[in-house]
């Protein structure tokens, strides 16, 4: 199975005052725009996958969305498992439902980071991967899902996948 990593786009600076639950906080439309760019870059050399899950916050949720209408990638389904508090190793839960041929999975770091080093070597912390905001990291993933299992694909950069645009 092919798992797409997809790190949320530019959001706005934290702020408690203007956004008391972080997970109402948005993409900055200047992040809204790049990341635009950088999912048809994405749509090139991923044209499409089967399943997108994502986050249910807002900064994640927009991304999705853009790869929906920018990517031509299916709608995103709401997975509580990727919020930005959550661990690793319930997203290997949520894998393991969702078998498919391709999946990605639009989320948040840590997690995001976490989750590739346990699917590749076993252990959340063993692996040191960077996931920056727009970055996607292909995964092939072994049928059963389970740590160490996978092998890393490619990783982009959204300025790799923006200049592929």
């Amino acid at each position: 199975m092919d798992v797409y990593l997809v790190r949320h786009a530019i959001a706005a600076t934290r702020d408690s005052t203007q956004w008391p639950d972080d997970s109402e906080r948005p993409l900055t439309p200047e992040g809204a725009a790049r990341f635009c760019k950088a999912a048809r870059g994405l749509h090139r050399i991923a044209p499409q996958v089967d399943v997108v899950l994502a986050s249910p916050y807002i900064r994640a949720w927009q991304t999705a969305e853009i790869l929906e209408r920018e990517a031509g990638w299916p709608p995103p389904e709401r997975a509580p498992e990727l919020e930005a508090t959550r661990w690793p190793r319930s997203v290997v839960e949520l894998l393991r439902r969702h078998a498919s041929s391709s999946v990605a999975l639009v989320g948040h770091e840590p997690c995001l980071s976490g989750l590739a080093s346990l699917l590749l070597v076993g252990d959340e912390r063993a692996a040191a991967i960077e996931v920056k905001k727009g970055n996607v990291v292909l995964l092939t993933v072994s049928p059963e899902v389970r740590p160490g299992s996978a092998i890393l694909r490619w990783s982009a950069t959204p300025k790799i996948l923006r200049a592929l645009a």
